[in-house]
């Protein structure tokens, strides 16, 4: 009998469900890679960072389900209106964590086994620790967004390889792209070095890459296609990019990003709408930049915006997703209960 209590008090610490009906489901490893494959799904390892570096299914959000602040890291990370799929090494802190998340009121899906099993199927898995998130655009295309770095984003599509801002190096992390494939198409939003690298333009592109970016950066660079607020840009034939303003308003922060110089994007690929605001503050002109599906806005004063700023811009372009981006050491934690009602989903990416 003691033992039946004992066992009853840690299904309620989420440590079992014995005494109940399990509020999860499980998978095995077919179905997880068939979640793991579509916008439906966001895929959670609950390891350890180490063991995560060590391999993982690639695109997988890495939050250690036995760290204190894990419900708080995953509650900002997470969307409620996809599914999570988790897995750890054997299927135990996955389980876990899914009784955990879906007391909370995720959908959470288990891989049985855990990676030992997706290895044993002789599944792939990845050292790339870079975050991906995947959308489908109009007519049902995949586009992966991989997050690299403080204003460095990756885009895949139909083949095409897309760099935004990309920089190798920002503080204490480093971006490898000779490990990546050539950019058939390379964004600027201006001459800072956190946005503008050289080298690593010179890294990703090929006689057919395409490098699109603001004046200042073209001539500094000896080439480029050079755009300013307002242009428009047909990159493919279901690629097209609207330059857009991005500037600082505040007393005594003008000096960083003067109005006219540097550029913010709206890509639209095949009907999906992104605005990359690039460093802005929270510009009237925003209220024009309507029908955006998925939004990066910047975050770290005296360069960008305040986290109130951001919520004030989030509410103006109203995306139907926001990634805080740009942050450094901005605690952008509290972004998505200052947006909750606002019809906007919040994802919490390494954009530091």
């Amino acid at each position: 009998m003691m033992k039946k209590m004992i066992t009853c008090i840690l299904a309620c610490l989420g440590l079992t469900t014995a005494c109940g009906q399990k509020n999860y489901e499980d998978a095995d490893v077919n179905g997880l890679a068939g979640l793991a494959a579509t916008p439906d799904a966001v895929l959670l390892d609950v390891r350890t960072a180490g063991e995560y570096s060590e391999g993982h299914v690639d695109g997988a959000i890495n939050i250690d389900v036995n760290q204190v602040d894990f419900l708080n890291k995953a509650m900002a990370a997470l969307p409620k209106d996809k599914k999570i799929a988790i897995y750890c090494r054997s299927g135990r802190r996955s389980a876990n964590a899914a009784s955990l998340l879906a007391a909370e009121g995720y959908q959470c899906i288990n891989l049985k086994g855990g990676i030992m099993a997706w290895k044993e199927a002789n599944m792939p898995t990845t050292t790339d620790s870079y975050e991906v998130d995947i959308f489908q655009t109009k007519s049902g295309k995949i586009i992966k967004f991989h997050a690299l770095v403080h204003a460095s984003i990756r885009i895949e599509y139909d083949g095409k390889e897309i760099e935004i801002d990309p920089v190798s190096k920002m503080g204490g992390k480093t971006v490898d792209y000779t490990s990546m494939p050539k950019a058939d198409y390379i964004l600027v939003t201006h001459e800072h070095p956190d946005h503008f690298d050289k080298e690593a333009i010179k890294m990703l592109t090929t006689g057919k890459t395409r490098f699109v970016t603001n004046r200042r950066c073209a001539d500094m660079f000896g080439s480029g296609e050079a755009m300013a607020n307002g242009d428009k840009l047909q990159l493919a034939d279901d690629i097209t990019i609207e330059a857009v303003p991005a500037y600082n308003m505040t007393e005594g922060h003008l000096q960083f990003h003067p109005k006219g110089r540097d550029n913010g994007y709206v890509l639209t690929i095949d009907g999906l709408h992104i605005y990359v605001a690039g460093d802005t503050e929270d510009i009237p002109e925003m209220a024009n930049i309507g029908n955006i599906d998925i939004a990066f806005l910047p975050c770290n004063q005296p360069y960008t915006m305040t986290t109130g700023q951001l919520v004030k811009a989030a509410t103006m372009v109203k995306p139907k997703v926001l990634f805080p981006y740009h942050y450094g050491q901005t605690d952008v934690s509290g972004i998505p209960s200052q947006l909750e009602g606002e019809g906007i989903e919040v994802r919490i990416r390494h954009y530091e």
